[in-house]
């Protein structure tokens, strides 16, 4: 089924935000102080430097419990669900920031100071040792901050397409944009990445036992069944 990604990135720009938690409106303030507050391609990179790293840590934890609990089915089966989702994810979310860098060297776009080695690197390495402890204090938790972050992201790409009305008339010709998909203008690559954002927010509030939270649409995958 084709999705309208322009009705999806409307809808995403005027869905009220959720209602964050102290730890993700701390966290997503700190970003904005280091990159500010306007939604730009480097921010966006930045985001997905960010974003997979939740994935990698879950499977990492999962990993562990198969280990210790492999005569378990039930929770063998629980903790395969979440490796088989995890490594979808973090592929996808690998993709975008491809994508993205393909856009900046289209535009001639330099790395702000926040993407040079040095600043990237404390943030991944302290963004790694949290979503570590959260896997192993509370994994639900840890699902849940995450629907919080992909929520966020959702919503930096719907404003970000808004405040760049030209992305429409930039036609997509890139052998690297059409791995991740088959897309017209710079506009749909960017609306399908914030959908991409909402799925990964659905799943995560799937498995953190809030599926009330799902945004549904039409012709959007089928939601993971928590086993």
């Amino acid at each position: 089924m084709q999705i309208d990604l322009k009705k999806e990135q409307k809808a995403s720009h005027a869905r009220p935000r959720y209602k964050y938690s102290v730890a993700a409106k701390i966290f997503f303030g700190l970003m904005d102080l280091v990159t500010g507050r306007k939604t730009t391609p480097a921010k966006a990179k930045l985001i997905e430097t960010l974003a997979s790293i939740p994935y990698r840590s879950w499977e990492i934890r999962q990993y562990t419990r198969l280990t210790r609990m492999y005569r378990d089915r039930d929770k063998v089966a629980h903790a395969a669900s979440i490796m088989e989702w995890g490594r979808e994810a973090q592929d996808n979310e690998y993709w975008h920031l491809v994508v993205i860098n393909e856009k900046m060297k289209e535009d001639s776009i330099r790395d702000p100071w926040y993407l040079f080695p040095l600043i990237p690197w404390f943030m991944v390495t302290g963004y790694v040792i949290m979503t570590r402890i959260m896997a192993v204090l509370n994994i639900r938790r840890a699902f849940l901050f995450n629907a919080e972050f992909e929520d966020h992201a959702e919503h930096v790409y719907a404003k970000f397409v808004e405040d760049n009305p030209g992305l429409e008339d930039q036609r997509v010709d890139n052998s690297l944009v059409a791995e991740y998909g088959d897309f017209e203008t710079w506009a749909d690559v960017f609306r399908r990445i914030g959908l991409d954002e909402r799925d990964h927010m659905n799943n995560s509030f799937v498995f953190c036992g809030k599926p009330e939270n799902v945004v549904r649409y039409e012709g959007m995958p089928d939601l993971p069944r928590v086993r």
